[in-house]
């Protein structure tokens, strides 16, 4: 199948997100002098910006590419959660799925960038689970969300901000299961070994290493297959892709193993590089694309997003032209 014959299988495609959306706000300026008060820069602030973040961030790379997104979450009943939902309005993306909970904030993320560079990054959140009321309640309004919308790939994409309980976790897998739609994840430490079963579990090694309270060192590819052993035998996940930073990528399912080195790209910022990863490894794992593909345009993706500053999805078109540029339309097909 040729990149372009992909991309436009994209398009028919109708991707869930559940997890912790969050809004991703940035002040711009300019650093001229250092404090009087302490040894830190003044930034002189231009502009003021904010986008979706989080698990939010997923659902617009999956529009990007020209998928239908749905996205379920938990806000707070705060002013940040009116511009979340303002911001879903403006970008085309449906908001039925996101449920305001009392006692807890909406999450911002505050990034303060000056030349191009971050300087600082304040965040506004909680951590701990919803309470048992606040997850029976949202579980049951995203399980009705998973029946109505059918999608053809479910996606949990955790930040560890509480949307995502172990309640919600097994509630969500099983009526996937029911229904017969693919989950995909994109975890994070304090429930690593509760996505049982799954078809495709991505961690980044950072996550890795602290799913399994283990020493990996980067570019180490025994210990690696080791850890990723030990994962699956405690998930029974089907596959496995492991995103390495500068190393690359590591894909591992039923014996086969697929190992990709990371693209030479010029690296302005990384933030958000595990959004994008997801967002298209799911949509290749809805295609059922081989997992050797899967790695190779999740990998693709990741860096091309990482070649901009701030938070942003990927380029379909940058992502097609560079695929058939290495070939992909033969040698991947």
């Amino acid at each position: 199948m040729s990149p372009k014959e992909i991309m436009d299988r994209f398009r028919r495609i109708t991707a869930m997100v559940v997890g912790d959306v969050m809004l991703d706000a940035y002040l711009w300026g300019r650093v001229d002098r250092i404090s009087p008060e302490a040894p830190v820069p003044v930034v002189q602030v231009t502009q003021r910006s904010a986008r979706l973040g989080g698990a939010a961030n997923v659902a617009l790379n999956l529009r990007a590419l020209g998928a239908t997104a749905v996205v379920a979450s938990t806000v707070g009943n705060d002013a940040h959660a009116d511009e979340l939902r303002r911001l879903f309005g403006e970008l085309g993306l449906p908001a039925e799925g996101i449920h305001r909970t009392d006692g807890r904030p909406t999450t911002v993320k505050t990034r303060v960038i000056s030349g191009g560079q971050h300087v600082v990054r304040v965040d506004e959140e909680v951590e701990h689970d919803l309470a048992p009321d606040q997850e029976k309640a949202f579980l049951h309004h995203t399980i009705g969300l998973l029946r109505n919308t059918r999608p053809h790939v479910l996606i949990f994409e955790d930040y560890d901000k509480g949307t995502l309980t172990p309640g919600v976790i097994a509630g969500l897998i099983a009526e996937a299961r029911q229904l017969g739609i693919p989950v995909a994840v994109d975890p994070k430490r304090r429930h690593f070994f509760d996505y049982r079963e799954v078809d495709l579990f991505k961690p980044n090694l950072k996550e890795l290493r602290e799913g399994l309270k283990a020493d990996l060192p980067p570019g180490n590819l025994e210990l690696l297959r080791g850890a990723v052993r030990m994962m699956e035998a405690r998930l029974a996940n089907k596959a496995s892709l492991i995103t390495l930073s500068e190393h690359g990528i590591f894909a591992h399912r039923a014996g086969e193993e697929t190992i990709l080195p990371a693209h030479r790209r010029t690296i302005a910022d990384v933030s958000g590089a595990g959004d994008t990863v997801i967002a298209v490894a799911s949509l290749c794992l809805a295609l059922g694309l081989k997992l050797p593909q899967i790695a190779a345009y999740a990998n693709l993706a990741g860096g091309l997003v990482c070649e901009h500053v701030g938070v942003v999805p990927v380029d379909p078109g940058d992502l097609m032209a560079e695929a058939e540029a290495l070939g992909w339309g033969n040698a991947a097909s």
